[in-house]
């Protein structure tokens, strides 16, 4: 049987074979960088090669860059390390966001899930506390991108620092730190074709910042404990891959207008404002999530339910509640992705499994109705 369709690249994108050229490097050389020795020196010289890529990748200074063991990681540390006790979060974060700060004030978002900048502006003016507001750069189920350097001029005017997760946008879209202004800005390396369990927080320099574990004084005393060198070494390798961006929006188009043209009720979630061109958040009407997601991948098609961070489990998705979508057509809302390997081959596998089980369902359902019919 062929390799399956992998259409699930926001939950984890296949390692690119530079990174792991690069991790298999760095296994060989061995060595602790905060060893003075010649082997502790070579680790050190991979870590900051890659510090410098990574860096490369966002418009930031290597001085700026703070390795860490993922994306939830870098939020969690920019969220107690910002030293703000009152923050600001939009009501489509991420979970490593949301749950990082459970008493966080939510904002709102509209109904294509654009932070409402109007509820922000408000909310800053409540009180005169200092702030930290938490606003990711793209969603990681609808793609949408979100208005940064609007929420970075509103919270500047209020005194607030901004972080921004930009997990799902660095290597999809062009990120700059300065350009964004920002002052705390998150990373990972598996979302755009490095390892997992490698991550980066970026903090601008003159940005108030304190670490949240202590130790040999690593990472220049911001983040205790022995860095994980051949993870850093994939991550700086795939982010000097990624820096060309991701051109796949032309599929992820051409793959939206078939998948309405089959299923005339189906809705695109999120389709009237700015995405990344990877990232498709659709329902099947009358067809549960949970269905689907079993049913392609019995037909060698990987796509998801909504993150990818719920354990395993398919729950409806806080994000399109937070947009106002009815608790019936979030249910049948899955998530498409595509990323670096992806080729027109794997659009359509998934459009022609996407048909086949639209077809088996609206002809059971027929045929329920039919048998009901003669029964009455």
């Amino acid at each position: 049987m062929s390799a399956p369709a992998y259409l699930d690249h926001n939950a984890t994108s296949p390692l690119r074979p530079v990174a792991f050229d690069a991790m298999v490097e760095a296994l060989r050389a061995g060595g602790n960088p905060s060893s003075v020795h010649d082997a502790g020196r070579k680790a050190r010289a991979i870590v900051d090669k890659a510090r410098r890529e990574v860096a490369s990748l966002v418009g930031a200074l290597p001085t700026e860059t703070i390795f860490t063991s993922g994306g939830t990681e870098a939020n969690n540390l920019a969220l107690s390390g910002a030293g703000r006790r009152r923050v600001l979060v939009s009501a489509i974060e991420h979970d490593s966001v949301r749950r990082g700060v459970p008493h966080a004030e939510i904002l709102p978002v509209d109904s294509d899930g654009v932070l409402d900048l109007a509820a922000l502006e408000a909310t800053l003016a409540a009180s005169s506390e200092p702030v930290l507001v938490s606003v990711m750069l793209a969603n990681n189920e609808t793609g949408v991108l979100q208005p940064i350097a609007e929420v970075v001029r509103r919270a500047r005017a209020a005194g607030a620092l901004v972080h921004c997760d930009a997990v799902q946008g660095a290597g999809k879209v062009p990120v700059d730190l300065q350009g964004l202004g920002v002052d705390y800005l998150s990373l990972s390396a598996h979302k755009l074709g490095g390892p997992a369990g490698v991550g980066a927080l970026v903090v601008r320099n003159g940005a108030p910042f304190s670490p949240d574990r202590l130790g040999g004084g690593q990472e220049s005393n911001r983040r205790a404990g022995t860095e994980n060198v051949a993870g850093i070494a994939g991550f700086g390798a795939a982010a000097q891959a990624a820096r060309g961006g991701l051109d796949v929006t032309g599929m992820r188009d051409q793959l939206e207008l078939s998948l309405v043209q089959i299923a005339p009720g189906a809705t695109v979630f999120g389709v009237r404002v700015s995405r990344i061109g990877n990232t498709t958040c659709i329902s099947m009407p009358g067809v549960p999530a949970e269905t689907q997601v079993m049913a392609l991948d019995l037909a060698g098609v990987c796509i998801s339910a909504g993150a990818a961070c719920s354990s395993g489990k398919v729950q409806r998705s806080p994000v399109l509640t937070a947009m106002g979508v009815a608790a019936e057509e979030a249910t049948w809302a899955t998530r498409i992705s595509l990323g670096w390997n992806t080729e027109p081959a794997d659009i359509e596998r998934l459009i022609t499994a996407w048909q086949n089980l639209y077809i088996r369902v609206r002809q059971s359902d027929i045929s329920h109705t039919h048998s009901r019919a003669r029964a009455a």
